[in-house]
């Protein structure tokens, strides 16, 4: 009975802890309203790094060229691909006098090194403004350009945007990858918007050059082979040079993957780098991924011993309640609503996931970008 006592006060002051992240931190960007900001029309670098990326390169780059907007170009990285990359690089070039070719070279100090071939591209790209987004990459409209850039200004020298992925009907997988870029969304929108940025997605991301060299690039992680967004962010953005976007015509989407195990080993690769974030984005989000693991494995024991259940039962609706509402609002503004049918399954298979993917990781470390 006492260990039970234990329990279940280790269970109030978990929902209290999620209670307090979703209300009053992830709150903060479920509530928010929509305001557009001034089209800045600014020069603009799209810059987009491809390896083997042949096919995803014909169906998307049509997407980029027909982008609305006076003044920008296209810098297309070829990163030692194998495939016919570069040809379908050389073949929109011709044709569009904004494309501008980087051909990277595989040198072994830099072997597989996404952030290498990025430097070389950023250096070749002839605007201060700069956009990233992947090969397989969509834009939502033709306004991209325009409604990711309206947010830069004097003070605001980051854009953080909105990489969701493509639907696929009936497949739970695809639900689960939604679910997880939603969650994922959800947090750094909100902790920017409260004025502690710690990533952005290398989907949909912007930044200017000077931001770039003034941190020396990448140099600070360069023999991290993933990072190249999350982790460049978390060293240079703070709560003064960082605006975030996500109206709806300021998002991309991207080709999900379509069988758990290709899945698996991206995460991976995405997870890799948080322990090298900044010690207090690894509290704060440390606990918040501690406290929804055991909100689960508390509530589990606790109805199971049938321990003060009405209190439990209360307790873990509330916590529920206030998930959905604010993981309902954020669907809504990012347009996946369909994922809340699912949610306590998806959150609890994400966590099961996640779990896995940090034992993983401790036995083996990811080393490739593709």
């Amino acid at each position: 009975m006492i260990i039970l006592d234990a329990v279940c006060y280790a269970f109030i002051a978990v929902v209290f802890i999620q209670v307090v992240y979703f209300l009053f931190i992830f709150g903060n960007f479920a509530f928010l309203k929509l305001k557009k900001p001034t089209s800045k029309n600014i020069a603009v670098s799209v810059i987009i790094c491809a390896k083997n990326e042949a096919e995803n390169l014909k169906t998307f780059i049509p997407s980029i060229i027909n982008q609305d907007y006076p003044d920008f170009e296209i810098v297309l990285i070829n990163d030692s691909s194998h495939d016919d990359t570069l040809d379908i690089i050389e073949a929109f070039a011709k044709n569009h006098h904004n494309i501008k070719i980087v051909d990277v070279k595989s040198i072994e100090a830099f072997w597989g090194n996404k952030k290498y071939a990025l430097t070389l591209g950023i250096k070749a790209s002839k605007n201060d403004y700069l956009l990233f987004t992947d090969a397989d990459c969509k834009p939502a409209s033709k306004h991209w350009i325009k409604e990711m850039t309206a947010h830069f200004s004097n003070k605001k020298s980051i854009v953080l945007g909105y990489g969701g992925y493509s639907k696929i009907k009936y497949s739970f997988l695809n639900k689960l990858i939604r679910f997880e870029t939603v969650m994922t969304a959800v947090q750094y929108f909100s902790f920017a918007k409260i004025g502690v940025p710690y990533m952005g997605v290398g989907r949909n991301l912007a930044y200017t050059k000077n931001e770039f060299f003034n941190a020396n690039g990448f140099i600070k992680h360069i023999k991290v082979r993933s990072g190249d967004d999350d982790l460049f962010i978390n060293q240079v953005a703070n709560s003064k040079n960082t605006a975030i976007s996500f109206s709806n015509n300021s998002f991309t989407y991207s080709v999900p993957k379509t069988r758990f195990t290709d899945w698996f080993k991206q995460k991976r690769r995405h997870v890799s780098t948080a322990n090298l974030y900044k010690s207090k984005h690894k509290i704060v989000l440390g606990l918040f991924y501690l406290t929804n693991i055991l909100f689960w494995v508390l509530a589990t024991i606790l109805f199971s011993f049938h321990f003060n259940w009405i209190i439990v039962l209360s307790l873990f609706l509330l916590r529920l309640s206030i998930q959905y509402l604010i993981i309902g609002m954020s669907s809504k503004k990012l347009k996946e609503l369909d994922i809340l049918f699912l949610l306590p399954i998806l959150e609890i298979t994400l966590i099961i996931s996640q779990f896995v993917i940090f034992i993983n990781n401790l036995v083996s470390k990811p080393n490739f970008w593709k």
